[in-house]
């Protein structure tokens, strides 16, 4: 199978385009020639490159995990995403549009976040470059992620608290894209996910791909062979993207994405939105989004901040539908136990994100043998959620 490229329109087969008002088609039709001419020029991959390796820390290791390979019984490998700069892989996204943005002459930076770490990355590349930076958060993120709120501020960015609808990523988005409406000649919106309109799955995807093309280089030398399957969790879905798309030709590697089951799918209180099995149009594109039987968007929960959407980034939605990538979901109790399980058998505190693809790993370990190769993303590490693990603890298990 060919790897997935959007046509023109930023269509992913049936999924993607570009659903904003007429206000936004202009920067949105500037930034798509902006990049498609970066991603051509030498200089520009140079300096992205320089930044990456010398600022962020790539390349990041691939980690054989000893004791979570002999608990599981099978050879698994973690892409250890957490060790970038910030603490996940918001910041190879981050960097590469901040690196446009200058480009394109803009001096004002806007973002969204849920989890922060976006927010964080973002702040910290407009620190580097001396921009502006407005970051928007839903008020109950905020709260439940208030170690990268003062993280951000540090930094000086200036932290907006969304208080409508359920005040989490979705509201802090659509705030977003008021501001860039108003501001479309100064600012650059930096959107932190492999969703939204084109171009932003296809660049955002761009961006992440260095963690797959890093990935599948380390386990062939390695290990001489490529994996029997990958994992990574899926919010928007950037850091699973970017783990996929190199891996997209090799037909014998699974690609497993993990949703955030939340309370339970039967309750309706989850963030999986592929459990629900609808389609919908959300904030600029055409994709897999949880809604009532009226189409109105339903309400979503996840102990994580980041899975906490209520849409899937367009390209995973053609991957599920050709067969090529399969998506699963894990409860907020088995996220909690998975990083529990990563932290004591590793001494790796994974995220609340990429402790569902760990839970997913734990609860499917008997899908593998000792003869497979399993390599699991933690795409970002877990300092911003221990007091929130602490809150949840208390209150669930005494």
């Amino acid at each position: 199978m060919k790897p997935t490229q959007p046509d023109s329109q930023g269509h992913f087969g049936d999924y993607g385009g570009m659903f904003v008002p007429e206000t936004l088609m202009e920067p949105l039709n500037e930034l798509t020639r902006i990049y498609k001419e970066a991603r051509k020029d030498p200089e520009f991959k140079k300096e992205l490159q320089y930044y990456l390796r010398e600022y962020v820390g790539r390349p990041t290791p691939l980690y054989f995990a000893e004791r979570m390979s002999a608990e599981l019984g099978t050879k698994i490998y973690l892409k250890r995403e957490d060790l970038c700069h910030t603490g996940a892989h918001k910041i190879n996204n981050s960097m590469g549009q901040i690196l446009l943005a200058k480009r394109m002459g803009k001096k004002r930076i806007i973002a969204e976040t849920g989890a922060g770490q976006h927010g964080v990355a973002t702040a910290t590349v407009c620190a580097m470059f001396g921009m502006e930076c407005v970051v928007y958060m839903g008020k109950v993120d905020m709260e439940r992620q208030a170690l990268n709120v003062f993280r951000m501020e540090s930094l000086g960015a200036k932290v907006v608290p969304v208080t409508v609808g359920q005040q989490t990523l979705k509201e802090a988005v659509n705030e977003a894209m008021r501001d860039w409406v108003t501001h479309i000649r100064s600012t650059h919106y930096i959107l932190g996910s492999a969703l939204g309109s084109h171009p932003y799955p296809m660049m955002v995807r761009d961006f992440q791909s260095v963690i797959g093309t890093e990935a599948r280089k380390q386990i062939l030398k390695a290990e001489g062979r490529l994996p029997t399957a990958i994992v990574a969790c899926v919010g928007g879905g950037s850091n699973s993207i970017g783990l996929f798309h190199p891996f997209i030709k090799d037909e014998g590697v699974r690609m497993i994405g993990v949703e955030a089951g939340g309370f339970g799918i039967e309750g309706g209180m989850h963030a999986a939105r592929f459990a629900q099995d609808k389609i919908g149009i959300l904030q600029g594109t055409k994709t897999y989004v949880l809604q009532d039987d009226d189409g109105q968007i339903a309400l979503t929960h996840s102990i994580s901040a980041g899975l906490d959407y209520a849409a899937v980034g367009p390209e995973h939605s053609l991957l599920r539908d050709l067969g090529r990538a399969e998506y699963s979901y894990v409860t907020d109790e088995q996220a909690v136990n998975g990083f529990d399980k990563l932290s004591q058998w590793e001494g790796i505190l994974p995220a609340l994100e990429s402790s569902h693809a760990i839970a997913w790993m734990i609860e499917n370990s008997a899908q593998f043998t000792e003869s497979d190769l399993v390599i699991v993303n933690v795409s970002g590490r877990g300092d911003k959620d221990v007091m929130q693990l602490a809150e949840w603890k208390r209150k669930n298990q005494g």
